[in-house]
């Protein structure tokens, strides 16, 4: 083959394929959802406006303030939320403190749950999604994306608490093996501790209609890690949103502490698994943010002041250790399907030119 030819079919062939970034140690990312977890409980801690019956629906004052109240700021956070001021801040970085010049937003005007995942999903806001009805995505996620390529088939799943991100993530047309306790496409094994927590789930008294807790999810990722070795994998928590409508300040901020906890535990997994040790990234996020004072806090959406806010934390081993970010330029919900894509050594963007690209930042130059 003449040689500029070669170099044509080697340069169409990329283009088909979506390119590769640099190379990288990460050769696993978990992605967390945390539905609507504000950022000002991430960076600030407890609000000592909604500490109480009359704002936040707390049932118990002096327990809840026991827990979660400090004098300042720092400390206050760092009693809600220890794993990431104790491990995420120091070992890898978080975005989103506005207080400290450090923004991060969704570029969907809509401030809800399906545009906001598929934001994250697919890099770039779409209005044709403008509800949350339960309607198969029309978008390619990066997650189905990196699933068509042989280093990513059948390496990925996802464990998602809502019935509706079965849809979000398109999971018929996709093939990735998706659990949402609701409409699963991920196969448990007959006497496994998977199907034990499976059971569970059916049998446990709703609360909910569409979702039920958290821990669900995370245990079942933990059996599964181990067993399948996905390379890829996302975790949707949803407890702190429900609890955030029903104005239930206190069950909000303990759905936010055990989120702490479970990414702990996670994390604590992984390095202890030889094929996640050193090689695995987290990147933990919410969909949107929410309003604040005594009312707005429990409520999202366009009319909504303020749920444009989210955050972003990564931690792994190649995102520099610079903590919390401060004067930093804007980041924005789009960029995220776009670095969890570069941290695996794929080029998205290129791609997707219509997504965000990576976060600059959050990648070793």
């Amino acid at each position: 083959m003449r040689p500029r030819l070669a170099a044509a079919l080697l340069l169409t062939i990329l283009l088909v394929a979506g390119g590769s970034a640099a190379e990288t140690k990460t050769r696993n990312v978990i992605l967390v959802t945390v539905d609507g977890l504000r950022w000002q409980e991430v960076f600030r801690g407890a609000d000592p406006l909604l500490l109480n019956h009359t704002n936040g629906g707390v049932a118990n004052e002096d327990r809840l303030k026991a827990a979660f109240w400090r004098d300042t700021e720092e400390a206050r956070r760092e009693a809600l939320l220890p794993f990431f001021w104790g491990t995420l801040a120091k070992q890898g970085q978080l975005y989103g403190n506005t207080n400290r010049g450090s923004t991060a937003l969704l570029t969907n005007g809509r401030k809800f749950t399906y545009p906001g995942f598929n934001e994250i999903f697919t890099g770039f806001a779409d209005d044709r999604i403008n509800s949350n009805a339960q309607r198969d995505n029309p978008n390619v996620t990066v997650f189905e994306w990196l699933h068509q390529k042989p280093a990513f088939a059948g390496r990925t799943a996802a464990f998602a608490n809502w019935d509706t991100h079965f849809y979000i993530f398109n999971a018929r047309r996709s093939g990735i093996p998706t659990w949402t306790g609701y409409t699963n496409s991920l196969a448990f094994a007959p006497g496994s501790r998977l199907a034990l927590i499976e059971q569970l789930h059916r049998d446990i008294t709703p609360i909910w209609p569409d979702m039920d807790f958290d821990v669900f999810y995370l245990h079942a990722l933990l059996e599964y890690l181990p067993e399948a070795k996905p390379r890829l994998v996302w975790l949707g928590l949803s407890e702190p949103d429900e609890w955030a409508h029903e104005g239930r300040y206190d069950n909000y901020l303990w759905a936010a502490h055990k989120m702490d906890q479970y990414l702990q535990r996670l994390w604590t997994t992984l390095q202890s698994l030889p094929e996640y040790r050193d090689r695995t990234t987290l990147i933990v996020t919410p969909d949107h943010g929410r309003g604040s004072g005594p009312t707005e806090w429990r409520n999202h959406g366009a009319a909504v002041e303020g749920a444009e806010n989210i955050w972003i934390a990564i931690l792994g081993p190649d995102t520099p250790p610079l903590g919390e970010r401060a004067q930093t330029d804007t980041v924005y919900q789009n960029q995220i399907a776009a670095t969890l894509a570069a941290l695996l050594g794929e080029d998205y963007h290129a791609a997707v030119p219509k997504s965000g690209p990576p976060i600059a930042g959050a990648l070793s130059e």
